[in-house]
């Protein structure tokens, strides 16, 4: 079944609304269920933090990829399916706020963070970061297997499991490397543009972009070739896209990310950014950048500092001739793709969006 006439404009806006609705109607069966004591509480912190908001750009290219393969199949199976990596998303953001100690997402007070505020048992401080970080782990464990039952809510054939299953194993697989990665480097001022650009195609590019197109397309029946064809697009769009997000995590308002822009330089977050400003640094400014990144406790005039710096080397210009020469990459492996037009131009539009964006 196709939904759009072949000259007919996708429009990523109304993309999003059965996903939404999906997504709404799963949790809140999910809430009303869960009674006993403390469940309510988690079910209801994974609601929130999922219904707050988001781009839901993973489920938009799940659904644009089921178009560029034909649509073929019943609509409520790939809106399950596009819900089901929302629900994945929300797993990994909260594990990784974990991992990095954020305090902030989307503008709100982190899952681990809300539910250490929450702690009323005895003990200290300590007790308390320990028992939110823990409840976070299992809300975001939820997720994770919530994310299988939804999937398979959407009544998928047994056909449309064997194109989709391998490849969201895959998946799965590719972001425990990437966050190791990311893991393995960050804290530390001596990884290499490479080695930066490799947490990014795994815990980005692949992620991000590549999979869900994937996803999408599979569930609708694409074979090898048109695989291949997403692939060309997504994997330098998806650098494109994390590569403006490194900048937006230093030099973004956080009125608008949503996010403090201390948290990547107080983490030390191993960026190609961070990498060639220290490439391109004279000593001194080395060792002073070297000084801020990684430490927790770095004020918001050290961190203008940091900036200064890091604009100093010309690493924020490169890091922007990056995204546009990875752009343009993108969008010539979409004009030679044989997709239908209307997912042609939504895929341009989403690079447009991908890395000329502001959060």
């Amino acid at each position: 079944m196709t939904l759009l006439p072949a000259n007919e404009e996708l429009d990523l806006q109304l993309l999003k609304r059965p996903v939404e609705d999906v997504l709404a109607g799963f949790l809140a069966v999910k809430r009303a269920r869960n009674t006993a004591s403390r469940l309510p509480d988690l079910t209801t912190a994974l609601r929130d933090f999922v219904m707050a908001g988001g781009k839901r750009l993973r489920p938009v290219l799940t659904l644009v990829g089921w178009h560029a393969a034909g649509a073929h199949g019943a609509p409520s199976t790939v809106h399950h399916l596009a819900a089901s990596l929302e629900l994945f998303h929300a797993f990994a953001l909260i594990h990784d706020d974990v991992m990095d100690r954020s305090d902030t997402r989307r503008g709100q007070p982190t899952i681990h963070r809300t539910f250490a505020q929450q702690h009323t048992g005895p003990g200290t401080a300590h007790a308390a970061e320990r028992f939110g970080e823990g409840a976070a782990i299992l809300v975001g464990d939820l997720a994770l297997v919530w994310s299988d039952e939804l999937l398979h809510a959407g009544h998928p054939t047994p056909a449309q499991l064997d194109n989709v299953l391998p490849l969201l194993a895959e998946m799965r697989s590719e972001v425990a490397f990437g966050q190791f990665l990311d893991l393995e480097a960050g804290g530390t001022t001596h990884h290499s543009v490479e080695t930066a650009l490799n947490v990014i195609r795994y815990k980005t590019a692949k992620y991000t972009i590549e999979r869900p197109l994937h996803l999408g397309a599979a569930l609708a029946g694409a074979g090898h070739t048109t695989l291949e064809q997403l692939s060309a697009y997504a994997i330098p769009l998806g650098e494109a896209f994390q590569l403006r997000d490194d900048l937006l995590g230093v030099f973004g308002d956080p009125a608008t990310t949503g996010k403090p822009a201390l948290d990547d330089l107080r983490e030390g977050k191993a960026t190609v950014l961070i990498a060639l400003a220290l490439e391109r640094a004279h000593p001194a400014q080395a060792a002073t950048l070297r000084h801020y990144l990684g430490n927790p406790a770095l004020t918001e005039d050290q961190a203008h500092a940091a900036r200064r710096i890091i604009t100093a080397t010309g690493a924020d210009l490169f890091v922007e001739e990056m995204i546009t020469e990875r752009y343009e990459q993108a969008l010539f492996s979409l004009r030679k793709a044989p997709f239908a037009v209307p997912a042609v131009q939504a895929l341009s539009r989403l690079a447009d969006s991908a890395v000329r964006r502001h959060t």
